[in-house]
């Protein structure tokens, strides 16, 4: 069993620039995370490099300068399939968790589904794993359905077992909720779903950047998530596919650069995963990428996932004490560092506002999830999202924070 080593916060904060700036006359706490994540100087400073030293196209080059950014591209798709402990044949660079899971929808789902079949997914799911399954539906005539969730924010085991039988042919399923933070039991919904001979496909988006990921233990069939909220850089994101599934799809976007041969005819497409990267790569944001990964990995998966569930707890207590604030999802081990709440009588907008005049950051509004807002039964909620950079201390900045907000509304104390 490994123990993760306590997270020296302070230290580790010097690392990342933007920490340091003063907002509305206040120092930042950034508690936005879940949105995108701030960067490190060693991520900063490898996309500099690759314009600086290494700023040509890839794979094409017999120069220099285009081996060497061949290798940056190619090492970074290497890191990555280390990190997530899978076969880098199936690691597809595209711009981001959402282009990754449209990259399934329309060239693994779509050829493949019709009327008689069914997609499930749940009420928690982000519109990035909804709105894609949806056109699929439009497009194909087959069912929609989705799981339903306890009060507490939980996948409901009934409507799992309803749904995971023919005629369900995909299971599209987050990791981990971007609102509630709820960490759905993928490995088992997986072996519950390939029982039925159900594709699985998964939003890691809120999972890789906090959490150890282990893809070939958790046998998902697809799996996507993004740079930016790993500490990388915007504009690059991964889908993770079975190379044995990959081999039988066809490609996404066409163009350059995925093609074996081309003529006034046809075309023939080449070897995965190239084949779903069209054009030219952000090579840039995978240079950014393998720094952020380089840093994740020397802080320690394990160490980061510990140091943000202690303070999830510590969050949920402090907030606990506020007049008047409703906390949504579940409470103990199958929760990450998400605190969404709604304050009586007070707009998340205004919530928002209030707490950016004291320098804190936080998400108000749906989070791109309309219908679990339904489900929940309101319009929004204040989210505040926790990463390894955070401290108790902007924990306590954020209960104060609402302390102000609470003033201004004429909350009692």
């Amino acid at each position: 069993m490994v123990v993760a080593a306590p997270l020296d916060v302070a230290r580790l904060r010097a690392d990342f620039p933007i920490l340091r700036e003063v907002v509305n006359g206040h120092p930042l706490v950034y508690l936005d995370s879940a949105a995108t994540s701030q960067k490190p100087d060693s991520v900063i400073q490898a996309v500099s490099d690759y314009y600086r030293f290494a700023n040509a196209n890839v794979h094409r080059g017999v120069h220099a300068l285009g081996e060497r950014a061949t290798e940056i591209f190619e090492g970074a798709r290497e890191d990555v399939a280390h990190f997530v402990n899978a076969d880098p044949r199936g690691v597809v660079f595209v711009r981001n968790t959402t282009e990754g899971l449209n990259l399934v929808a329309q060239a693994y789902a779509r050829p493949r589904l019709g009327p008689g079949d069914r997609i499930v997914a749940t009420e928690m799911e982000h519109h990035s794993n909804l709105v894609p399954w949806q056109q699929v539906r439009d497009q194909t005539g087959c069912q929609l359905e989705f799981i339903k969730l306890t009060d507490e924010g939980r996948l409901e085991d009934e409507s799992v077992s309803r749904l995971l039988q023919r005629p369900t042919r995909l299971l599209a399923v987050t990791h981990v909720s971007n609102v509630l933070g709820t960490i759905n039991p993928i490995r088992d919904l997986v072996a519950r779903a390939h029982r039925e001979g159900i594709v699985v496909c998964v939003d890691g988006a809120q999972a890789v950047p906090h959490m150890p990921v282990d893809l070939k233990e958790l046998d998902a069939d697809f799996y996507s998530f993004s740079g930016h909220k790993m500490l990388g850089p915007t504009g690059i994101g991964v889908l993770f596919g079975k190379p044995e599934l990959l081999e039988q799809m066809p490609p996404f976007l066409t163009g350059g650069s995925m093609i074996s041969v081309v003529t006034l005819e046809r075309t023939t497409w080449t070897e995965i995963p190239h084949r779903f990267e069209a054009g030219t790569p952000d090579i840039a944001g995978a240079a950014g990428l393998r720094a952020a990964i380089a840093y994740l990995t020397a802080v320690g998966m394990e160490t980061i996932q510990k140091h943000t569930a202690e303070l999830t707890d510590y969050a949920e207590e402090a907030l606990s004490e506020v007049t008047g604030l409703v906390q949504y999802g579940p409470r103990g081990e199958d929760r990450a560092g998400i605190v969404s709440f709604n304050l009586e009588g007070v707009h998340p907008h205004d919530v928002g506002t209030i707490l950016d005049r004291e320098g804190v950051a936080v998400r108000a509004g749906h989070h791109c999830c309309q219908p679990l807002m339904k489900r929940l039964g309101v319009a929004a909620t204040t989210r505040a999202s926790l990463y390894l950079y955070n401290s108790r201390g902007e924990v306590d900045g954020l209960v104060a924070g609402l302390g102000e907000v609470g003033r201004i509304f004429g909350a009692r104390p």
